[in-house]
C-alpha cells in the first residue's frame, strides 16, 4: 500500500501569496483540498481545489483530512502555524508524520518587530482561549506582554482591566493589519487605548515603563506563611528576586519559630521572609537587613502592607549591620552573591544555643561552601535541591513552568 500524501501546513500572512515561497505557492496551486478560516482562504485566488472553511465545525475538517491520504492536501493558517496555532493541534490529533509545516511570519514577531522591541523575555499568551483576568499575574511581574486579543477581550477591554486592577505602569501599541495596505500601529497609554476601536486582526504589545516597581494585587485572606509571591511589592518584575512561597514555606519551618523568637533575615529583598517570620512570631522581633536603598524602603512599605509592626528594617551591609542587634534564636540568609558563606560564618557565630539557621542559594559553587563551613560547625546539617514547576494555561492545556532549583541548607546550633 502507498504511502498517505503528506498534507502541507502553510503559515500565510495579509500579503497573501505574493509573501509566500515559491514552494508554498506551487502547493496551494496543486492543491485538491484546501482548508482554512474564512480570513486565510480570501488571501488566495480561486482554483480547481475543493475549499473548506473551517470555523467552529473542526471535527469535520479533520475527517476531511483523514480521508485526504491520497489528495494534495493543504491548511492555510495564519503566520506561524505552530505558534499558537492549529498545527499543533492537527499533529497531536492525526501524529506528525502526516503532515509538513511551511511557516510564514508569526504576526506576534511582525508587532515586536514594528515597535522596535525584543520579544525574548516577553510573557506571550492567546485571549481567545481564556481572559485577560486568568493571566493578570504573569502580566503584572512581566517587563513585555505579547497578546493575541479576541473578539471577547479587544484591546479596550484588556486595557480597562488592566487599569481596573492598577496595573497602569505599562506603555501600550495595538498592531493592527500588520503586512497589509491598511496596516496601524497605534502607541498610548493604557487610559487612552480604553477609549479606542481596532480592526479584530491586531496584536497588543505591553513594555513596562523604566523604574516603575510591581504593585501587588490586594491578599484577600492573607495566609500567615506561604503566601503568593504577587501580593509582595518587588523592586524589580523578574523571577527570583524574592523567595517563591514554596521555598519560603520551607525555610520558615526549618527555622522553627516560637512566638517570641528573636530573626535576623540577612540580605531580606523586598521582605517576603521576615514579614512571615513576623506573622508567626508575633511576640518577638525580626530584623531584615538589607544593603539596597530601594529595597530597604520596600521592606518598609510591605511591613506596613502586611500591618507588622515587630519588624525592624535596617539598611546596612552585613556583618556590620548586625553588630549591635541581640542574638537571634533564627537566622535566614538568602542571596545569590560569591562569599555568602562568611555571612553564613558570621551569624551562625552569633545564633543562640539551640536556634536554628537556614539558607538558600542557587549556585552549587556557594552550596559546597556553606556546607563545608556549617559541617565543620557540627554533623547534623540537612540539605535540600528543591524543583519547583508551577502550573500555567497555555491554549486549552495546563503547561509547567519551571522556577529555577535553589538549594536549601539548614543546622541547628547545639545547645
Amino acid at each position: 500500500m502507498a504511502a498517505a500524501k503528506k498534507i502541507h501546513v502553510i503559515g500565510i500572512g495579509e500579503d497573501g501569496l505574493g509573501g509566500l515561497t515559491e514552494t508554498a505557492r506551487r502547493l496551494i496551486e496543486e492543491a485538491d483540498l484546501i482548508l482554512g478560516e474564512n480570513h486565510c482562504l480570501a488571501l488566495v485566488p480561486e482554483s480547481r481545489a475543493e475549499r473548506f472553511v473551517v470555523g467552529t465545525n473542526f471535527e469535520e475538517g479533520l475527517r476531511r483530512l483523514e480521508d485526504a491520504s491520497t489528495r494534495n492536501a493543504v491548511v492555510l493558517a495564519s503566520g506561524d502555524p505552530l505558534f499558537y496555532g492549529v498545527a499543533r493541534f492537527l499533529c497531536d490529533r492525526l501524529g506528525k508524520d502526516r503532515f509538513e509545516v511551511i511557516p510564514h511570519v508569526s504576526s506576534m514577531q511582525l508587532a515586536f518587530a514594528r515597535v522596535k522591541e525584543s520579544w525574548e523575555e516577553a510573557f506571550l499568551t492567546n485571549l481567545a482561549s481564556h481572559g485577560v483576568e486568568s493571566v493578570l499575574e504573569p502580566i503584572r511581574t512581566a517587563e513585555k506582554v505579547g497578546l493575541f486579543t479576541s473578539d471577547s477581550y479587544p484591546p479596550s477591554a484588556v486595557a480597562r482591566i488592566l487599569l481596573e486592577h492598577g496595573l497602569d505602569y505599562f506603555t501600550a501599541y495595538v498592531c493592527e493589519n500588520l503586512g497589509s495596505p491598511d496596516e496601524r500601529v497605534t502607541r498610548g497609554e493604557l487610559s487612552e487605548i480604553a477609549e479606542q476601536e481596532f480592526s479584530p486582526l491586531n496584536v497588543m504589545i505591553l513594555v513596562r515603563k523604566p523604574h516603575r516597581p510591581d504593585r501587588p494585587s490586594e491578599a484577600v485572606g492573607r495566609r500567615l506563611f506561604g503566601n503568593p509571591d504577587e501580593v509582595f511589592l518587588q523592586s524589580k518584575p523578574k523571577r527570583g528576586l524574592l523567595t517563591p512561597a514554596e521555598i519560603r514555606s520551607m525555610a520558615l519551618a526549618e527555622m522553627d519559630l516560637g512566638p517570641t523568637s528573636v530573626v535576623w533575615d540577612i540580605g531580606a529583598g523586598s521582605g517576603s521572609v521576615a514579614i512571615e517570620a513576623a506573622q508567626i512570631s508575633t511576640g518577638g522581633t525580626i530584623y531584615a537587613i538589607e544593603m539596597d536603598p530601594e529595597d530597604h524602603q520596600l521592606i518598609v512599605e510591605n511591613a506596613r502592607r502586611f500591618k507588622v509592626i515587630n519588624l525592624v528594617p535596617i539598611l546596612g551591609r552585613a556583618p556590620e549591620a548586625w553588630r549591635d542587634l541581640p542574638d537571634p534564636d533564627a537566622v535566614f540568609v538568602g542571596g545569590s552573591g560569591r562569599g555568602i558563606w562568611r555571612l553564613v560564618d558570621g551569624a551562625f557565630g552569633r545564633l543562640r544555643p539551640g536556634g536554628r539557621l537556614v539558607a538558600t542559594m542557587g549556585s552549587v559553587d556557594n552550596l559546597a561552601e556553606v556546607h563545608h563551613v556549617l559541617r565543620g560547625h557540627g554533623p547534623d546539617v540537612k540539605v535540600w535541591m528543591i524543583n519547583v514547576a508551577r502550573g500555567n494555561y497555555q491554549l486549552e492545556r495546563v503547561r509547567f513552568e519551571s522556577l529555577n532549583p535553589i538549594f536549601l541548607v539548614s543546622v541547628a546550633k547545639p545547645s
